[in-house]
């Protein structure tokens, strides 16, 4: 079954080209377009998507508006900004407010692919141009050594490797060990670290230097 898709862009021509290339493999079905945040939120009532692809600059609603109504009325549909904007505070906010995923319109087809797969399978995708702002930004703040200091040896490698983008199948291939392990481990560490997800995870990560941003 492929993967209904709701694209809220602005831009005629962006929306056209996105239909075509995502469903060019038969992977993905565009069920909807929209060109304002309005018009989006209406289309998500009626064509119920997977997944939404949206733009942050649109009028009437921006998409961090839309993200916003989204939340307050419980909107299941995982949403994948796909926007121009590389600033922190954007990508901070839009995380914020429940987006699943965060691509620039720069990256390729396959990164995009990889991120609308990943939200779909309840996974986080962070755009890797972004790690590095991300580490800058948050680098400058406390170290939060007393949560750090609760993680064993293990769950330190499981979190480095969430934090490099791996998810539970290839850590426990990395590893040698069992995928059920793996989820059992990453559950202790969201407790421990005090995050509901792998991206904050990977923030919690970047932000005490357990990974080496290139």
């Amino acid at each position: 079954m492929p993967v209904n898709i709701l694209i809220a862009d602005d831009h005629l021509m962006v929306r056209e080209g996105l239909k075509q290339l995502l469903e060019l493999d038969g992977d993905f079905k565009v069920v909807g377009e929209a060109s304002d945040g309005f018009e989006c939120l209406n289309l998500i009532n009626k064509t119920s998507p997977k997944v939404i692809l949206l733009d942050i600059n649109m009028p009437n609603l921006d998409g961090l508006q839309v993200l916003t109504i989204m939340k307050q009325q419980h909107m299941l549909n995982k949403v994948v900004v796909l926007t121009i904007h590389n600033e922190i505070e954007y990508l901070i906010k839009a995380m914020d407010l429940g987006c699943s995923g965060y691509v620039l319109k720069d990256s390729d087809s396959a990164t995009l692919k990889k991120a609308i797969l990943s939200v779909c399978d309840g996974e986080t995708y962070i755009e890797p141009k972004l790690t590095p702002l991300l580490n800058s930004r948050l680098a400058e703040r406390d170290v939060m050594k007393d949560k750090l200091n609760d993680l064993t040896n293990r769950e330190l490698e499981v979190l480095k490797l969430i934090a490099n983008g791996l998810f539970n199948k290839e850590i426990a291939s990395s590893l040698g060990i069992s995928e059920r392990t793996v989820k059992n481990h990453v559950s202790n560490i969201f407790k421990k670290i005090l995050v509901s997800d792998r991206t904050q995870a990977a923030v919690f990560a970047i932000r005490n230097n357990l990974v080496d941003i290139k």
